[in-house]
């Protein structure tokens, strides 16, 4: 498994340009897009294709091929194979008939725009793209609200704006967000601050209606269980007569913005004792 370069064709590694010369084969998602680089370091070898239309018709001819005692090596367009790129069947396929897979480091657009977004990156969850169905995409969107973990996206740059919007919608307006456009090519372009200031930077530049996206969001931060004023306890103890104590927190919550499990493990807890 051989990442190329994302942008800069220099950024590919001595052993990726050795190992492209030196295995049987070269399986790449686009021949005419992977022959650029290729022609570029003067590698001369034959491409095999795999994508998403006969990746299941050809990954068994190319595990035949290995099982004959050649060496493949797989590429994707850009960026590290298989991360939204075909090639999950064929390392499958290879670790169920015991062919060892050797994956080499190298470009990945996620990865690279986690390190320049200045956001928690000990901790992070990688989402792909979001769906393009509308309702699909709001409810990703909110479940990704309560994530606390740093979030990483791709986006078309279609859909960014809308993305952007939805994001200060549900998330919130001063929610940290890092918008990063074609890394590490000429065009780059990396911008971070609050979803709304964001957008308004965006909004009206056509620079970023074209080219590869990615779209860092700050994790939700949890509120401290000894910041839960008093009041709050009082106001549920009112409210849980009327109804069930679950209920009560879940109105609590949507009022003043507490997390429900925060509530539930400090409230229900006290009520415990007090019963």
């Amino acid at each position: 498994m051989v990442p190329t370069p994302i942008g800069n064709l220099l950024d590919i590694t001595y052993r990726s340009i050795d190992i492209l010369k030196k295995v049987d084969y070269i399986i790449t998602e686009n021949k005419k897009h992977t022959s650029i680089l290729l022609n570029y370091f003067f590698i001369k070898n034959k491409l095999l294709t795999l994508n998403i239309i006969n990746e299941k018709k050809k990954t068994q001819d190319y595990i035949n091929i290995l099982k004959d005692g050649n060496n493949l090596a797989l590429v994707s367009n850009a960026g590290t194979p298989v991360i939204n790129d075909p090639g999950f069947l064929l390392i499958k396929y290879a670790y169920d008939n015991n062919i060892r897979v050797v994956p080499l480091p190298g470009s990945c657009a996620a990865i690279t725009a986690l390190s320049a977004s200045g956001l928690q990156s000990n901790k992070f969850c990688y989402e792909g793209f979001l769906s393009k169905k509308k309702q699909l995409c709001q409810n990703q969107i909110k479940k990704l609200s309560e994530e606390k973990r740093t979030i990483i996206l791709y986006e078309s740059p279609k859909r960014l704006i809308n993305t952007i919007k939805l994001i200060k919608k549900i998330m919130g307006k001063k929610r940290k967000i890092l918008v990063a456009k074609e890394i590490t090519k000429k065009w780059e372009n990396i911008q971070r601050g609050a979803a709304d200031k964001i957008l308004d930077k965006i909004s009206n530049d056509d620079n970023w209606k074209k080219g590869e996206i990615t779209i860092i969001i700050n994790g939700i931060k949890e509120k401290k269980i000894q910041s839960i004023p008093k009041k709050i306890f009082k106001i549920i103890n009112i409210i849980k007569k009327e109804t069930s104590v679950s209920s009560a927190i879940k109105i609590v919550s949507k009022i003043y913005g507490y997390p429900k499990n925060i509530l539930y493990n400090a409230i229900i807890n006290k009520f415990k004792k007090v019963d």
